[in-house]
């Protein structure tokens, strides 16, 4: 029998990996006084808010004892001014100088943090990911501060920070080459056009998500010239794997356009909302992205808005038909239309959607409002030998006689099923004592009732809340 005490350090902190909790880990390092000191070293991870408090002295007392973090979490979701006083721009100088090992640093609702402190960060020569979420007083100075400054920085989340405008430190990052994933959410400052200011880095990014506040494009339709800047533009992107687009403008040769077609690694695309997407554009993007595995498009139903084109055009079955030809690992299919979306508008029939998921491994198959998609496609579904996970959102041409074929489906093992108002009681019986399904989730389903899910799945959850009708 070996003692405790006895126990290798290294052995200890590995034990110490295992526990995810950290109020768990807490009351491990209080067992003993080695306990306590070992688990202080291995610390790395620290996530504080509304309880640092006094801020400044509780998170100096908190990176002392942990002197070997690398990665510090501040949020303050939920805060109100009787939390105590939030952290402000001296609280970050406190992390720049007491930890030197700092590489990942999120700032989530810190609405009290400014450009000098965020340049008090410049000094942390080992950051390399920086994720800042509603930040209101932060502008581009800030960030170009932080960029010029940290030289290897990989990561970089930008989410609703509303008063960054000019773009230098885009400039400085694409001199860099180092960047890898950069993510822009709803900030009304940042246009499309201006990723083009990358330059080189393209050729080293493997993640992009840029999103723009839908009501801001929409009431100033913004950037179309910065947009036209991209027009002869060369983008090196052949190593990007994720490119996630919403309520973006996708402009003929132009724009993120340039990306589309280009990126010969790619393995999740997800559109939501592109004004301008085109058949082109996807049958590009199939063509030469083979590794292609998960793709997500959200078709936007208001096609009034001429903006970039001048022919509106839809994506169609041609699309469908060229994922299903060219992108032979596609496991994950995404198809969902917007609100006020109507049924003879669809843009996908039944045989371009049957097309992708008979001839594809698809697994996982998500659809929502596909109008086109009815009982006949539940049928073709029997013949499909890797389909495991079916989420059906407001799809109103599937009744019951289409919810039966779930029993015939040889790999399913999730169906989730929302507001789908063709379906009712009887369409489950077939799926009652099968235990075929290991998950089954029913919400908001009007003709579905409790009693008639219970049984049909290892595990069901139900949920009733017609609001949505009326």
């Amino acid at each position: 029998m070996v003692l405790m005490d006895n126990l290798p350090d290294q052995l200890i902190w590995e034990i110490f990996n295992r526990i995810k909790n950290t109020i768990d880990r807490n009351s491990v390092s209080l067992t003993c006084k080695r306990f306590y000191n070992l688990e202080n070293e291995q610390r790395k991870h620290l996530r504080v808010g509304c309880g640092l408090n006094p801020a400044n002295e509780a998170l100096t007392c908190l990176c002392n004892r942990f002197p070997n973090l690398n990665k510090v979490e501040i949020t303050y979701s939920g805060w109100m001014s009787k939390s105590g006083k939030q952290l402000e721009d001296p609280g970050l100088s406190i992390l720049a100088n007491i930890c030197p090992f700092l590489t990942d640093l999120t700032l989530s609702y810190c609405t009290f943090i400014t450009d000098a402190g965020l340049s008090s960060l410049s000094s942390c020569s080992k950051l390399s990911s920086l994720k800042l979420n509603f930040t209101p007083r932060i502008t581009g100075s800030g960030i170009f501060s932080i960029v010029s400054g940290c030289k290897d920085l990989k990561k970089i989340h930008l989410i609703r920070c509303l008063n960054i405008s000019n773009v230098e430190w885009l400039e400085c990052l694409g001199k860099q080459e180092t960047l890898q994933d950069l993510c822009i959410k709803n900030c009304r400052g940042i246009g499309e056009g201006y990723l083009v200011k990358l330059g080189p880095t393209w050729r080293n990014m493997k993640r992009l998500q840029f999103e723009v506040d839908s009501n801001y494009r929409y009431m100033k339709l913004y950037d179309r010239l910065a947009v036209d800047r991209w027009q002869k533009q060369w983008v090196p992107c052949e190593n990007m794997t994720e490119l996630m687009l919403t309520n973006c403008m996708i402009s003929p040769g132009r724009g993120l356009a340039c990306i589309l077609d280009k990126c010969k690694n790619l393995e999740k695309v997800h559109l939501d909302m592109c004004i301008g997407a085109r058949d082109c554009d996807i049958i590009g993007l199939a063509e030469n992205s083979k590794n292609l595995r998960a793709i997500s498009i959200r078709v936007p139903s208001d096609f009034s808005l001429p903006l970039l084109m001048d022919n509106p055009l839809r994506l169609t079955d041609n699309s469908l038909k060229s994922l299903a030809q060219n992108c032979t690992q596609l496991e994950s299919v995404s198809l969902s239309f917007s609100d006020g979306e109507f049924p003879s508008l669809s843009s996908f029939s039944l045989d371009g959607i049957l097309s992708l998921i008979t001839t594809c491994p698809v697994k996982s198959l998500f659809l929502d409002r596909v109008y086109s998609f009815n009982n006949t496609g539940m049928e073709a579904l029997s013949g499909s030998n890797f389909l495991q996970i079916l989420e059906l959102t407001r799809c109103q041409e599937i009744s019951d006689d289409g919810l039966e074929f779930v029993a015939r489906y040889p790999w399913l093992r999730v169906l989730r099923l929302t507001k789908c108002l063709g379906v009712t009681d009887d369409g489950f019986k077939p799926l009652i004592g099968l235990c075929k399904l290991e998950q089954l989730v029913v919400n908001d389903c009007p003709q579905v009732s409790l009693k008639g899910v219970q049984g049909a799945a290892k595990s069901v959850s139900y949920k009733q809340d017609l609001s949505w009708m009326y």
